[in-house]
């Protein structure tokens, strides 16, 4: 097959275009990026007070690319001798304190002679006993470099147990020989601060305590992009193709991930080459929301694997209520600050946690019904007059029937079993909007409430779920209050409030199921489901 001058210059041009970057570290040749320590703390103190520390943020936020720049750079600078390594390796080994640091040491020397000049290479590794010879490796290292040794070691939190702690000790232990018999400076960078790895067989334990890691100055995190990086980076897209993003889009990208880094990424990623590869025409806000809606619906890796933590016991803790709008009670810091640390919580400024982002909010939820839909039998769309627009009451009637049938078995089908009422519900609801509507949600700390909003089409129906437990008075009156608000923010005159009776004296579950229908003090006209 032959080609010409004129197709291999396109196939060039093709090969030397860059694209959005969702899996491993960024390179500025292959892929569109900002300044790769921009998002990083300062650590010239730290460093250049020898100081041990942790650097931790959420999987794909760019911490490995940005320690890798940050090595290379120091290194450059020809005060230090700098690098990252990373001990992902020895997660294989477990418990095999030998084995694991054999693996190390080997992926160790490979990516030194990649990326160190020879003058600040070590002499080749030396053999001793398990659990020595990462120390020794070590102090060799430091001995033989003509420069103090500054050394980044990359997922330190994939490692566990016996292995873990081993290393942690090796670091500690040599720690007083520092600069000349031992690395100058080290930072652990991971997702986790030390007392949050992993300790016992299965990663049902943790640490707890920084001891064996305890000479640590400081714990340090990596920031989220903000709203004008998000816009410098979408950017970068526009320089080499001349494809724009409307402002609006940019914003709306930010709104919709807080600046998470991959999903800033994702959305982007999926618009240009998949969505409109047409670089003629302008990214819109619809584009965006196109976008995270297949995101969504796709689960990539990296929202697969948020999913899977929902199972943790310290996290359902925390995420339960949080759904349920109860608050956190007595949970302890520790636990709430490992959601803020794995990027599934955040903070707001002026007030409490908070689901991380819009797109976790919706992620979450989804994956929680996922056993009570993959359960749900085939239910005939009842509800769609001849038109295909929503009727409200054939809504009403057949979520009624519905419920009375298999409500009290689907229950079973979620770990989540405080909220339980609320995901068979909204197992129930995805089957209506999977016709062309969407189900959004909001969920309110201490408020006692989820607040739901369907649309289909022309309609909009606001629902407030709540359950009553023991010891609480009928929240109707309060519910209705609520609903009434909610109504009035999202412009619907109609709306359900839906109250889950989930006290120990309740009656049986098909007596309880009962329709009222009643005017709120505004006029509004709100269905009362009780089940």
């Amino acid at each position: 097959m032959r080609y010409t001058g004129h197709c291999h210059s396109k196939l060039v041009e093709v090969v030397m275009a860059r694209w959005f970057n969702i899996s491993g570290p960024c390179n500025r040749d292959d892929h569109y990026m900002l300044s790769p320590t921009v998002r990083l703390p300062s650590l010239e103190r730290l460093i250049r007070q020898r100081s041990y520390f942790v650097i931790h943020a959420p999987r794909q936020t760019g911490k490995t690319t940005a320690m890798l720049a940050l090595a290379e750079q120091i290194t450059s600078m020809g005060q230090y001798c700098a690098a990252t390594l990373s001990v992902e390796v020895g997660n294989a080994f477990k418990d095999d304190i030998g084995g694991a640091e054999s693996a190390i040491l080997a992926t160790w020397r490979d990516k030194i002679i990649d990326r160190l000049p020879s003058d600040l290479q070590p002499p080749d590794w030396i053999e001793g006993p398990p659990g020595q010879r990462i120390r020794a490796n070590l102090r060799l290292w430091a001995q033989n470099c003509p420069r103090p040794l500054v050394l980044f070691i990359d997922e330190i939190d994939s490692l566990e147990n016996q292995v873990l702690i081993s290393i942690l000790r090796q670091l500690r232990d040599s720690y007083s020989e520092r600069p000349k018999n031992f690395p100058s400076s080290v930072g652990l960078v991971g997702m986790r601060d030390v007392r949050d790895y992993k300790v016992a067989s299965g990663g049902k334990e943790r640490l707890n305590t920084a001891s064996p890691f305890n000479i640590k100055d400081r714990s340090l995190t990596m920031r989220y992009f903000n709203a004008a990086e998000v816009v410098e980076l979408y950017q970068e897209h526009t320089k080499d193709t001349k494809q724009a993003f409307t402002s609006s889009a940019a914003q709306m990208a930010f709104d919709l991930t807080q600046g998470q880094p991959w999903l800033i990424n994702a959305l982007a990623k999926e618009i240009v080459e998949e969505l409109l590869t047409d670089t003629q025409v302008t990214i819109t806000v619809e584009h965006i929301n196109q976008a995270k809606e297949i995101l969504i619906a796709r689960k990539d890796t990296h929202l697969d694997s948020l999913a899977d933590r929902l199972t943790e016991t310290r996290i359902k803790a925390i995420m339960e209520p949080m759904l349920a709008g109860d608050t956190l009670g007595d949970t302890p810091d520790d636990d709430r600050q490992y959601l803020v640390d794995l990027g599934l919580l955040r903070r707001e400024p002026n007030g409490g946690l908070v689901i991380a982002n819009p797109i976790y909010r919706e992620v979450i939820p989804r994956v929680l019904i996922q056993g009570a839909s993959d359960s749900l039998p085939s239910i005939t769309p009842t509800w769609l007059n001849k038109d295909g627009e929503l009727d409200v009451d054939a809504l009403q009637s057949a979520f009624i029937d519905f419920w009375r049938q298999h409500g009290e078995p689907l229950l079973s089908t979620t770990s989540y079993q405080e909220i339980a009422p609320h995901i068979v519900l909204m197992a129930f609801l995805h089957r209506v909007v999977n016709g062309g509507g969407t189900l959004e949600r909001e969920y309110a700390i201490g408020k006692g409430r989820m607040d739901l909003c369907l649309k289909y089409k022309k309609v909009t129906l606001g629902i407030e779920v709540k359950t009553w437990p023991d010891k609480i008075k009928d929240p109707e009156e309060k519910g209705l209050d609520q609903l009434e608000t909610y109504l009035a923010r999202i412009k619907a005159d109609y709306g359900w409030l839906c109250i889950f009776d989930r006290r120990k004296n309740a009656p049986a579950f098909l007596d309880r199921l009962s329709t009222r229908n009643v005017t709120t003090k505004k006029g509004r006209n709100v269905v009362i489901i009780r089940a």
